[in-house]
């Protein structure tokens, strides 16, 4: 092995051969228990991201895991269309090659520039998973948009219409100006800004008055523009100021129409004015008030978000009306929202119809693709029906069939799914699965596979024009059949009888809703048993958090602290972080900051750690909570710990390689085990069980603690070296015996961290396999460790445990007394039992080696001792003589000053705690944190003062 490791050195190398022999695959040995994970799609735009990084290391631990106990294990890869980003990404590529907008090159051949595009670039992600060391059967690699998914996204279109389960209706959704779509809740981002709240009299029509003599009321709006769509206005009906004008109308300005004054507990009498101006068409909490009072909806807005030259009216249901004229006052018509809404304000101050203005805080919903402000908007969609869909679901939590990991997500599911809305599908864009309906030159709607299949259901000839809709579905409605999809569905494959129902789906908590919640519906609906019942997709969902920076804020290029994995793994120096960071920022101050809060962080740049230590600190820090905040101290921790298991694992092949260690030709040659050899092969045991339960129990933060504490204290600190005496001084047998276990240990040791620890454990595990000459092609497909309870061997361990006891005493007393390690010391017991003096008598090798004992004495009870440094083991008291082991002047002036030193720290914490103001202001925890340092001096100071008694009588 070389002597330093070096990642970059065998990662990839290993990686290539492990795809170029298929370890990847299923086995394909269907009489053996199948696992089957499916990878969440990456988008085909996207690029590895550390949330991609810590689920990639959790499924790749679990494939592992489950393939090294020998199940037909399949790990479905694939990636997602991503309809809005991807055709941004080809549109903006387009414009800066050749001018042109996909709309002056046609829909057909826009599209076959995607196909192109994907064909060049849209599998960045797939390389980069690579490097994590993903095992996914890359041969198998799906895309939402390939023959076969769109053939499946076909039928589930066309069946859920024939189940009545799709329709297409007229309702508000988040639409995007900029890019002229619908978008999904998940889309949208809300952020917080300043904006104002203004106030506006409606004058009451009829001479009605109110209760206060006023000829008008007051209504507040944060969005003026959207007045020209006004329906209605409600007010609370137990509002005693405007019960009596609940059925009248007020004359709307500008448009002279009559609105009705409604009673509705949406109007909130302790807020604002207490009545509430209701658009029906331009805000989603008034849609539901116009719904519920059957008011008519007035779109005023166009697909540009500009006032149109003329108002669509609708019913409350959605059907054309003529409840209102369609005119709208000229000044308006064509101007944006924004200069719609100055001159609404302008024009009502001049008409004497503005109360007043108030600064408001605002939650604004902007789109996360196109930027601009999303608006309300009424449109022709298609529609899910998801309640009865969502009964069946529900179900499969409540009954076990579906367990969520943390429990505690489940309660986040029911609430979504205990208040569904029917499910937006359809997108305004041209990349995606188009809609398989097709309208006639009346706008009768037929909804087949094909043109030919509508022809031919309804008998239509060549002489009926049908155009095929223009829409395509939402992204999720094609990744909402990934677990049946991908394995062949509609057809009758092999793989889905294998690997259906899958094991286990990881996935972030924030889009529970948005994929998990509708693979569990589209699933159960499609997908039964041959008794009918229907299939889950999944049994176990494993919730991940989210990965936040060191000061717990969500990761965003916008705010220049996300962290690329791949840096963390090759490096990246300075000047390339910084570029890396502030080289997209439109704003000049912003990039600023975030050049000098990246300089300040990381001033070095960011070394190379490998994927192992990666993979490692993710694993480590994937507790049940929901967020994560990284910590490169973690990562440069693990990365030493990488360096430990490799430096061991040179120690444990240099000392055996070219020996008798019991394999092989010298394999039935006597071999005796010492006391740490049964030791340890206990400890490998006790961790084999305690690491397969947390893996069963998806604790993989547990389990990375129970691997590190083995082999950094136990096989490291500990095991390592007790084997040096019996390897420079013991006999032939005791020899072979322990470099028998060190190998024995450490290849266990290599399969049980395979699954966190891919690379390094397959090239030390092949140096190994060298010497022992046991075991297959690769580490990947050797068995997982099984706990063996007969290697467990308690009186070692209890004797061992002793023996580790005894010599941290002695090597403390050596610290506390500034005793050289080089002396060597005689050592006096006191009150040692049979056991006691059996130990001593046993591993004298051990500790004479250890703590370089020259002679242990047992003392007899009354005996005088000289003065000495003392230590206990339980009942067990140790003394060091201590004449003429030190220097006794030297170690007074020593110990003197230490002594001043901390009375003088004592002194001042004591006088901040006994100042009655400092203790009446100060805050508890720091008055707490005081103390804490008070009682710690305090012991210090004892100790030294004994220790200066002790050496005062020498």
């Amino acid at each position: 092995m070389e002597k330093t490791y070096n990642p970059s050195a065998i990662e990839q190398k290993n990686y290539q051969n492990w795809e170029e022999k298929g370890y990847f695959k299923p086995h394909g040995d269907t009489s053996k228990e199948s696992f089957c994970v499916m990878i969440p799609p990456p988008n085909v735009t996207g690029s590895l991201h550390m949330g991609h990084a810590f689920q990639d290391t959790i499924m790749d631990t679990i494939i592992r895991y489950q393939r090294m106990q020998g199940k037909n294990t399949l790990w479905q890869m694939g990636t997602d269309h991503a309809g809005i980003a991807t055709q941004m990404v080809v549109e903006r590529k387009l414009f800066a090659e050749t001018g042109q907008t996909r709309k002056e090159l046609g829909r057909e051949t826009f599209i076959e520039k995607i196909w192109d595009w994907k064909k060049e670039s849209g599998n960045t992600i797939c390389k980069q998973m690579r490097r994590l060391g993903t095992s996914v059967d890359w041969d198998r690699e799906r895309f939402t948009m390939d023959d076969g998914l769109s053939a499946a996204v076909k039928k589930v279109f066309v069946d859920l219409y024939n189940d009545d389960l799709i329709y297409r209706g007229k309702r508000l959704v988040n639409w995007d100006p900029k890019l002229h779509t619908a978008i999904s809740d998940l889309e949208v981002e809300s952020k917080d800004v300043k904006g104002f709240m203004w106030h506006f009299r409606y004058p009451l029509a009829d001479g009605a008055l109110t209760a206060d003599g006023k000829d008008h009321i007051v209504v507040a709006t944060t969005r003026p523009e959207t007045m020209l769509g006004d329906t209605g206005v409600a007010v609370n009906p137990e509002d005693p100021r405007y019960q009596d004008l609940i059925g009248k109308n007020i004359v709307l300005p500008f448009t002279n129409r009559l609105i009705p004054i409604l009673g509705d507990d949406h109007a909130d009498m302790e807020k604002g004015t207490g009545c509430v101006k209701i658009t029906p068409a331009h805000d989603f909490n008034d849609y539901e008030v116009g719904k519920r009072n059957n008011l008519p909806m007035i779109n005023v807005l166009t697909f540009e978000a500009c006032i149109r030259d003329e108002a669509e009216v609708f019913n409350s249901m959605g059907e054309k009306s003529d409840d209102y004229s369609t005119e709208l006052p000229k000044q308006f018509q064509g101007l944006t929202r924004e200069d719609a809404r100055k001159l609404v304000v302008s024009e009502l101050d001049a008409l004497g119809l503005l109360d007043e203005i108030k600064p408001h805080d605002l939650t604004v919903p902007y789109g996360d693709r196109g930027g601009v402000v999303i608006e309300p908007m009424l449109t022709d969609q298609w529609y899910v029906r998801v309640a009865p869909l969502a009964k069946t679901a529900t179900e499969a939590v409540a009954n076990g069939d579906i367990k969520f990991v943390p429990q505690q997500y489940e309660n986040l599911y029911n609430a979504w799914m205990s208040d569904v809305n029917d499910w937006c599908i359809s997108r305004q864009l041209w990349w995606g699965h188009r809609i398989p309906a097709w309208y006639d030159e009346s706008g009768k709607v037929y909804v087949a596979h094909t043109e030919a299949e509508v022809r031919t259901e309804h008998n239509l000839d060549d002489s009926v024009k049908l155009t095929q809709d223009d829409d395509v579905l939402d992204t999720w409605f094609s990744s909402g059949l990934w677990t049946f999809s991908t394995l062949g569905w509609p057809e009758k494959t092999m793989d889905l009888k294998t690997f259906h129902s899958t094991d286990v789906l990881v996935t972030g908590f924030d889009i529970i809703f948005f994929w998990v919640a509708r693979m569990i519906m589209m699933t159960m609906h499609f997908m039964k048993n041959e008794d009918g019942t229907p299939q889950v997709p999944f049994k176990t969902i494993y919730m991940t958090g989210l990965i936040r920076d060191e000061n717990g804020e969500k990761m965003s290029k916008s705010k220049g602290n996300v962290l690329d994995p791949l840096d963390m793994i090759d490096g990246i120096d300075l000047e390339s972080l910084v570029t890396k960071r502030c080289g997209n920022m439109m704003q000049p101050k912003m990039a600023k900051k975030i050049e000098k809060q990246t300089r300040k962080a990381f001033p070095n740049g960011i070394e190379a750690h490998g994927t192992d230590a990666l993979r490692f600190t993710l694993a480590a820090m994937a507790s049940t909570g929901r967020d994560i905040h990284w910590d490169m101290n973690r990562l440069e921790g693990y990365r030493n710990f990488c360096n430990k298991l490799w430096n061991a694992s040179r120690y444990v092949l240099m000392s055996s390689e070219e020996t008798p260690c019991g394999f092989g030709d010298d394999a039935g040659n006597e071999m005796q085990l010492s006391l740490a050899d049964r030791w340890i092969q206990g400890q490998m045991q006790t961790t084999i069980k305690e690491f397969r339960h947390a893996l069963d129990t998806y604790r993989f933060d547990l389990a990375a603690n129970i691997l590190y504490q083995f082999t950094w204290d136990q096989f490291c600190g500990w095991y390592l070296e007790l084997t040096k005496p019996i390897l420079f001084k013991g006999s032939e047998a005791e020899q072979r015996g322990t470099r028998h276990t060190l190998l024995n240990v450490l290849e266990t040791l290599l399969r049980l961290a395979h699954p966190i620890m891919p690379f390094m454990t397959e090239e030390i595990w092949q140096r190994v396999k060298g010497v022992t000459g046991l075991g297959g092609e690769s580490i990947m497909i050797e068995p997982f460790p099984e706990f063996d309870a007969k290697l467990v061997d308690e009186k070692a361990v209890e004797d061992l445990e002793w023996v580790k006891q005894i010599i941290m005493a002695i090597r403390n007393i050596r610290g506390e007394m500034d005793i050289s390690p080089k002396i060597p010391l005689n050592l006096l017991v006191k009150n040692a039992s049979d056991d006691d003096q059996r130990r001593f008598t046993e591993n004298q090798a051990f500790l004479s080696a250890l703590t370089k004992l020259e002679s242990v004495t047992i003392v007899a009870e009354g005996e005088t001792t000289p003065v000495s440094a003392t230590a206990l083991v339980g009942e067990l008291e140790l003394l060091i003589p201590m004449a003429g082991l030190i220097d006794v002047d030297a170690e007074l002036t020593r110990l003197s000053k230490q002594l001043e030193k901390a009375q003088k720290e004592l002194g001042k914490i004591s006088g901040k705690l006994s100042n009655e103001r400092f203790v009446s202001n100060a805050p508890e925890a720091v008055i707490t944190k005081e103390r804490g340092k008070q009682a710690e001096l305090q012991t210090t100071c004892d100790k030294l003062s004994e220790q200066i008694e002790t050496i005062k009588a020498l």
